[in-house]
């Protein structure tokens, strides 16, 4: 175990772009390698990589390690599994990060299974021992209902999928430079068994991009019924943000599940966030405890969500919202 050392963070790759969680990644892998003396390197594995290669500098990658080739022009798990071996062989990492993102998810358990080693998924938090090296990864258990922390002491390297939006990304310095280590693994003939057929890019309408947004106003069961949600609208719309939901509402048929925040739902960290008549569930905070500000509405003084809020109002969330969108309004104007 001795010999794996440094930390890699997978870049996921959309037409040449470097997804947001792999460069949110790269916030808590500097840190870890800072703790441990490592290399931080960032592994991008795709076709036409320069954008994505150059992101990846920028949010502070020291090493990055590129595979490129037509082979990786479109996800397959066959393809960037193979990779993904050859390199650990090569280089053998201690630590990789991937985005619990739906490749992320797809690929880990099948590399974890070929090194036979450990995967944590689902991760909402890291740390790191600098005495032994192991990784202490924070998920959800038991439904949600505590948060375990898990370690990989046996076996190297330890991997983990860690959910969008956990982490905040950095501030990307274009003037950085790092060591570039381009690699050609040709694919054997054989080892993908799929074929692309057709690509089907569906536009939904008004799509809900909760990771990037900077202010979310999410409702709960406290609305009382669907219609109410044109309330938790109407302020998201004065401020510029965008609506979220918490299970229960999703669950009601209120709200569809795009919207939904929390373990089951998205993982955000915006700016905002307002919490209208959501009790505050540990499966709900999961989802949005990072945010800079909360801002809770509800009845109930002694609901949950006012032990994570920064502001608090106590109050009838049909009062409240729509004097709170006027006021806005008025200071707007």
């Amino acid at each position: 175990m001795s010999e794996y050392k440094n930390l890699w963070v997978l870049i996921e790759v959309l037409d040449g772009t470097a997804k947001s969680v792999g460069l949110e990644l790269l916030g808590p892998g500097r840190k870890m390698t800072d703790a441990m003396g490592e290399k931080l390197v960032a592994v991008v594995i795709g076709n036409g990589l320069d954008s994505a290669v150059k992101a990846a500098v920028s949010y502070g990658a020291d090493q990055v390690l590129v595979v490129e080739g037509s082979d990786y022009a479109d996800y397959s798990t066959e393809a960037y599994t193979y990779a993904m071996e050859q390199l650990i062989s090569k280089y053998k990492p201690a630590t990789i990060l991937v985005g619990a993102t739906t490749k992320g998810r797809d690929m880990g358990p099948r590399l974890s299974c070929r090194l036979k080693t450990g995967l944590t998924a689902d991760c909402t938090g890291l740390e790191i021992d600098t005495e032994t090296g192991n990784v202490q990864w924070t998920r959800p258990a038991f439904g949600g209902n505590l948060m375990a922390t898990i370690e990989c002491p046996g076996s190297r390297p330890q991997i983990g999928t860690v959910r969008p939006g956990v982490f905040k990304r950095g501030t990307p310095d274009t003037a950085r430079t790092a060591e570039i280590i381009k690699e050609n693994i040709p694919v054997p003939a054989g080892t993908i068994r799929t074929t692309l057929v057709e690509k089907i890019m569906e536009a939904a309408e008004g799509a809900v991009k909760l990771e990037e947004a900077d202010i979310i106003v999410s409702g709960g069961r406290g609305l009382g019924k669907p219609e109410n949600f044109a309330l938790v609208k109407a302020l998201a719309d004065v401020l510029g943000g965008v609506v979220g939901s918490s299970r229960a509402a999703v669950d009601a048929g209120w709200i569809s599940h795009a919207h939904q925040v929390g373990q089951t739902g998205k993982t955000v960290g915006p700016k905002l966030y307002i919490a209208c008549g959501i009790s505050g569930a540990i499966q709900h905070l999961a989802g949005m405890s990072g945010s800079d500000t909360i801002i809770a509405i509800n009845r109930d003084p002694d609901a949950p969500i006012f032990d994570v809020a920064d502001y608090g109002i106590v109050g009838d969330l049909k009062e409240v919202l729509p004097a709170l969108t006027e006021a806005i309004k008025k200071l707007k104007a």
